[in-house]
């Protein structure tokens, strides 16, 4: 088998998931006031979940460019860090363009599937890409147009699928950590304090995402250090 077809293969799990989180990403920006050939040029210009939903809703309010720059760098930019892990594990022949590629389609599923083999090929990463990138463009296009056309409220239930997305992806950590749960509760608590106290209400909301996120990461960084092991000579 080709590296592109068991890359494709691998990929078509991811491609199912992000085609039912993507829908209701189609919805919700058709609910904020976007055409459905917008939602789906973000989805097919950006991939990810989190930033488009962030991103959507700074251009609501509206919000202004900063705003949209420290929200965006914010939240993604964990896959800086995946494309710097994933390089280290490369082929020679995964240069130049090529790497390019690499940043542009890494999430968090593509990066845990291609993480997995021993050297990632080029062939084998864009098999791996093709079916969560259309998967999601795809999905975005038929929440976007059926979100004309679905009851109100259906619409609002399957908005809660997006979230639901999001506690799937830290409560087993939170589970499995006391220090990770308590990031996570710090980060809610400064997050609603900025939203509702009447001195902080001023602030936009992309900037209270950035500054809750960025505190509480500091605060578990200063209260919960991770200790590096030695390397053994």
């Amino acid at each position: 088998m080709s590296d592109f077809s068991r890359g494709f293969r691998a990929g078509i799990p991811i491609g199912i998931g992000y085609l039912s989180v993507s829908f209701t990403f189609g919805i919700m920006a058709v609910s904020y006031g976007f055409s459905w050939w917008q939602a789906v040029i973000i989805s097919m210009l950006t991939l990810t979940s989190a930033g488009q939903l962030a991103g959507i809703t700074v251009m609501v309010h509206p919000g202004q460019y900063l705003e949209m720059l420290l929200s965006q760098l914010t939240i993604n930019i964990r896959y800086s860090f995946m494309s710097v892990s994933l390089s280290q594990k490369v082929s020679s022949a995964f240069s130049g363009l090529k790497r390019w590629l690499l940043a542009f389609f890494m999430t968090d599923e593509i990066f845990a599937v291609a993480s997995a083999e021993k050297t990632v090929e080029p062939k084998f990463f864009l098999g791996l890409a093709v079916a969560p990138y259309f998967g999601w463009a795809l999905g975005t296009l038929g929440g976007s147009v059926l979100g004309n056309v679905l009851p109100e409220v259906l619409m609002n239930s399957l908005c809660l699928a997006i979230y639901g997305m999001f506690l799937a992806i830290i409560a087993p950590k939170a589970r499995a950590s006391r220090a990770i749960l308590m990031v996570i509760g710090v980060a809610i608590l400064l997050h609603i304090l900025l939203c509702y106290l009447p001195f902080f209400k001023t602030i936009s909301p992309g900037i209270a995402v950035s500054v809750s996120a960025v505190l509480a990461a500091l605060l578990g960084a200063w209260l919960f250090p991770h200790e590096e092991e030695e390397d053994e000579i």
